[in-house]
């Protein structure tokens, strides 16, 4: 008999929490409404202009075909490979750093609240995107490759390193102890029981972020950064959109090309963890591709 009323006061409970819990999602979800509609007002979002703009759009869109002709005759191919050296000349500068500060940020090497302005720092350099960086360094080095590269490696040592602090937060305990107990150094600890349990994602990360640097340096080239993104800018100025097509459908195969070989190295990481199964990686790279194509 004396448990019956606490029975029912704990179904009333639960009752209760699941009410609560309603009222808690409709709100929330008439705030997420609230907000997309005042987005909508606020960029002046009409699906009934886009409707009647259609029949404009598709006259103007013939105007749209590729010339073949101005990839060979602008050699487009080059000038990729400019767009392709800048997101990786960047990644490679910025690499470096980004691990210092990454290993640095993290709480499990240096004590709060000074890892905390490690964060900082790359905090800061991921909050400003790379166009704005852009636009800083245009007097170090005005409008050139050098300045995007130079953006693309501050945006890098942002991104990466925060990348690198979040998964050395996750390492396991028991390798760490393990080499305090040896006697290992400060040093000594952090590189062979830290950074080694995690150096296969850091490479993954790398790749990604090199993946991401591309498609930058494409989009800082509209901006003066050199490269096909310039292309693309000055044909799109002089109105000749068959040869901005055509830049644009070089940028296509670029980055596709970037995404595939960059995802296929990092599928083959997670099953190479020891360094002998990164170098058979890059030997057998080739024939693996060739044959996932004629799977």
């Amino acid at each position: 008999m004396s448990t019956q009323p606490s029975l029912e006061q704990r179904l009333e409970e639960i009752r209760l929490t699941r009410r609560v819990r309603w009222i808690l999602y409709g709100f929330l979800s008439l705030c997420f409404i609230s907000a997309f509609y005042g987005s909508l007002l606020l960029i002046q979002f009409s699906v009934v202009d886009l409707y009647n703009q259609l029949p404009v759009f598709a006259e103007r869109i013939t105007n749209y075909t590729p010339n073949w002709m101005f990839i060979l005759e602008r050699n487009l191919p080059r000038e990729s490979v400019i767009t392709l050296a800048v997101g990786f000349a960047g990644t490679v500068i910025g690499l470096p750093l980004a691990l210092l500060l990454g290993v640095l940020g993290s709480s499990r090497v240096t004590p709060f609240p000074l890892n905390f302005l490690f964060r900082g720092v790359m905090g800061v350099f991921r909050a400003i995107p790379s166009l704005v960086w852009f636009l800083m360094f245009i007097p170090l080095a005005g409008l050139s490759a050098v300045t995007a590269t130079i953006a693309v490696v501050v945006s890098t040592i942002g991104n990466l390193g925060r990348l690198f602090t979040d998964e050395l937060e996750e390492v396991e305990e028991g390798q760490i102890e393990a080499m305090k107990t040896t006697g290992a150094s400060k040093g000594q600890t952090v590189v062979f029981g830290m950074i080694s349990q995690v150096k296969t994602s850091f490479i993954a990360w790398t790749l990604y972020i090199f993946e991401v640097n591309v498609r930058t340096a494409v989009t800082l080239g509209l901006l003066g950064g050199s490269g096909i993104g310039e292309i693309i800018q000055v044909q799109q100025g002089l109105r000749a959109y068959g040869n901005m097509m055509a830049g644009i459908v070089v940028v296509l195969f670029l980055i596709l090309a970037v995404e595939i070989i960059s995802q296929r190295f990092r599928s083959y990481l997670r099953d190479d963890e020891e360094t002998s199964g990164l170098v058979a990686l890059l030997v057998g790279l080739p024939q693996r591709m060739v044959e996932s194509a004629l799977k």
